[in-house]
């Protein structure tokens, strides 16, 4: 199963977001990340499971294998941010926005937390203490065990219905500090989430999973919050 596709089956689970903070979690601090993309390499980008191209100014994500998403990641040392970037579905289904540490065991591939994309909803997840956790990914393969491992999803995750049209920019900030993440559309706050695992201590990476034709990016910024 694709990885994206399984998230949202998943995620879809946990529940409709609630209240959202008007406030922002945090103000802008020093620059940790930035890129506009006019050039034609990938620069600090690492393609992890092609394919991902620099090309007309934007980074392009495209799925080139049938059992995983295209991941492009840049490495950064990173804790409370705040993330900002355009982006525009090309014929995708949706993308993921993932906050990784690559030396913490306890989850599937080290991920820590994440937003999912789609046309019709936004979900974020603490995948810490939440789908990737180990045990809860191990549980979940077992149709037996499917019951018992959604209840220790209960409160890991949220989703707010959305309308995200093909070939059309939007802006996206994302705001991750202590437990908790707060994302916004074209500048409007749409969902919040409160949990534990978002709280880990360090995240080394962040990363986009494309599923599909294809998701540009343009304009993306990483900030200290602060």
């Amino acid at each position: 199963m694709k990885l994206l596709p399984f998230l949202v089956l998943v995620l879809a689970s946990l529940g409709h977001s609630a209240e959202v903070p008007t406030e922002p979690l945090a103000q802008k601090g020093d620059v940790l990340f930035s890129d506009d993309f006019e050039r034609t390499e990938l620069g600090d980008w690492k393609t992890v499971i092609p394919t991902f191209t620099v090309e007309g100014g934007v980074l392009k994500g495209v799925q080139t294998r049938d059992d995983h998403g295209a991941v492009g990641r840049v490495y950064r040392p990173i804790k409370d941010v705040i993330v900002e970037f355009k982006f525009k579905l090309i014929g995708s289904p949706g993308f993921n926005v993932v906050f990784d540490d690559k030396n913490f065991k306890g989850s599937h591939a080290g991920h820590i937390c994440r937003v999912a994309i789609a046309p019709k909803q936004i979900r974020i997840g603490d995948d810490k203490e939440g789908v990737m956790r180990n045990d809860i990914f191990e549980m979940r393969k077992d149709p037996a065990r499917k019951a018992e491992a959604d209840k220790l999803l209960i409160g890991r995750g949220a989703s707010v219905p959305a309308s995200i049209e093909q070939d059309k920019w939007y802006a996206l900030a994302v705001e991750l500090v202590g437990d908790q993440l707060r994302v916004s559309l074209d500048g409007k706050p749409i969902c919040h989430l409160k949990s534990p695992g978002i709280g880990h201590e360090t995240k080394t990476s962040l990363h986009f999973t494309v599923n599909g034709p294809g998701a540009l990016f343009d304009d993306v910024r990483i900030w200290q919050a602060r």
